[in-house]
């Protein structure tokens, strides 16, 4: 009987390659503090942006809480392809802002096998792509070794090779490139400026206010079916705490891995 109930849950775990989509605000606290209301009609804004060009690009919208935005492509080139179309189409926006109001996102992809529940998507694949996302330039997009060994030749763009990189919570080093959209860069690709070793990860910035994570509910009830309640509830208390101004509300996305990872433990 116990055999039959880990097949069970283990054909329930399904899997696939994706090419992942991941992106952020820079200095979006900032922003929150000098104008929440303009900011977050500038984020509606440019998120509409983000989901037509997704799906123009045959990709889907994952989740997109607070500043972060997830998506899932089935081509690496259509994600790359994606990134650099918004971030073109957000420049010229941006171009009308005063400089002070520019909001400027960073765009990390990788291609990797995530563990899909529901339209959600888990695993190293996704955390990665936050990771390379936090070694963007605002207005620039980052890609893993295996997003450039799928696009490499196949678009009209160059790159930059950053070299292996640390990253937190990922064992083995990955290999990071910057997209390099000038038109004289076609076809290049250019050495990092400093070796590898000399190109630390760089800390992420302290938000300037408490930090405040909702922890998954855990569905007790032993029916699968009821998955959705507790994940409801997280969800829910996540988008209440996201309006109070001064609160830093760490990411679904971050909650959830948590959630993913103690799954796994468990199988």
């Amino acid at each position: 009987m116990a055999e039959a109930d880990t097949h069970t849950m283990t054909s329930r775990v399904e899997r696939r390659l994706s090419a992942i989509f991941s992106t952020d605000v820079q200095g979006y606290s900032r922003l929150m503090g000098d104008d929440e209301e303009a900011t977050i009609r500038t984020l509606t804004a440019y998120r509409e942006v983000f989901s037509s060009l997704i799906q123009q690009y045959h990709g889907r919208v994952v989740d997109s809480p607070g500043d972060n935005l997830l998506a899932e492509f089935g081509s690496a080139v259509d994600a790359v392809r994606c990134g650099v179309a918004v971030q073109k189409e957000l420049a010229e926006r941006n171009s009308a802002l005063p400089e002070s109001r520019k909001m400027l996102f960073r765009i990390g992809l990788n291609v990797g096998d995530v563990i899909v529940e529901a339209e959600r998507i888990y695993g190293d694949g996704v955390n990665i792509a936050a990771r390379i996302e936090g070694l963007a330039d605002g207005g620039g997009v980052c890609i893993s070794g295996t997003v450039y060994d799928q696009v490499e030749g196949k678009l009209q763009l160059g790159y930059q090779d950053l070299g292996e990189q640390t990253v937190k919570n990922i064992v083995k080093p990955i290999r990071v490139y910057r997209v390099l959209m000038d038109p004289e860069m076609v076809g290049q690709t250019e050495a990092a400026s400093a070796p590898a070793a000399t190109v630390p990860e760089q800390p992420p910035a302290l938000p300037d206010k408490p930090s405040i994570a909702v922890l998954p509910f855990l569905n007790l009830s032993g029916d699968p079916e009821q998955e959705y309640f507790s994940d409801g509830m997280t969800e829910d208390l996540i988008t209440d705490l996201l309006k109070i101004s001064g609160l830093f509300v760490i990411s679904r996305n971050s909650v959830f891995c948590t959630k993913a990872r103690l799954s796994n433990l468990k199988r």
